[in-house]
């Protein structure tokens, strides 16, 4: 079955509670988390995590958009977070497997993302370690960007390494997902949608999330 998580980036901050509650017909919450210097935006952070779990139960699925993420693995999963994806671009790939390692041992399930600059076989030495792939089909950074295509090729390939090593592990993707380019995402593997202004554009939320349900 395909999940869908709609990402708060596209929420109304104002009315933050009011918005993940519009959204609890859905599997996941995706929570973007940015520092200004992995990415050239900032979001939110710890606090607002923390708040976040405090009006709902949703799972909770924070992506970490940060530089050096190992010095935070613990603060968001005692913030609240499910699950937490860090970027293979962000760190030294020892620090990338210790931080997977403080996950494992703060109970949260473990993650790591791609940006489209990033091969597949990236996520090679982790595989059998993690819960979830996150292949990004925009640069990372900013809501509202175009579907990148050529990710489905990066997808397929992450796809057959799950299959291969550890078919259990979910594949989620991340960028300009919307009702004609869902299909696409999942043909090549995916099981696991993102979904921003495709999900809080639209006026009947409920249906919204339904029609990404390929």
């Amino acid at each position: 079955m395909v999940k869908i998580a709609p990402s708060i980036l596209s929420a109304d901050f104002v009315n933050l509670e009011r918005d993940i509650k519009k959204v609890s017909s859905a599997d996941y919450l995706h929570v973007d988390v940015m520092d200004g210097c992995f990415v050239p935006n900032i979001t939110i952070g710890i606090p607002v995590v923390k708040s976040i779990r405090k009006c709902t139960d949703m799972f909770l699925d924070v992506h970490l958009m940060i530089d050096k993420p190992l010095r935070y693995i613990e603060d968001f999963a005692k913030a609240g977070a499910d699950l937490l994806s860090i970027h293979l671009e962000a760190d030294h790939p020892t620090r990338i497997a210790e931080a997977l390692k403080v996950m494992g041992e703060c109970g949260v399930k473990k993650a790591v993302a791609l940006r489209p600059i990033t091969s597949a076989n990236a996520i090679l030495p982790y595989i059998e370690d993690l819960d979830m792939v996150l292949v990004m089909t925009v640069e990372p950074g900013f809501g509202g960007q175009a579907f990148m295509e050529s990710q489905l090729d990066t997808i397929r390939q992450v796809r057959s390494i799950i299959e291969k090593y550890n078919p259990a592990c979910e594949l989620e993707v991340d960028g300009g997902i919307a009702p004609k380019t869902a299909p696409l995402v999942v043909e090549a593997g995916a099981n696991v949608l993102v979904a921003g202004s495709a999900v809080y554009g639209k006026e009947d939320i409920p249906a919204a999330i339904a029609a990404l349900r390929v």
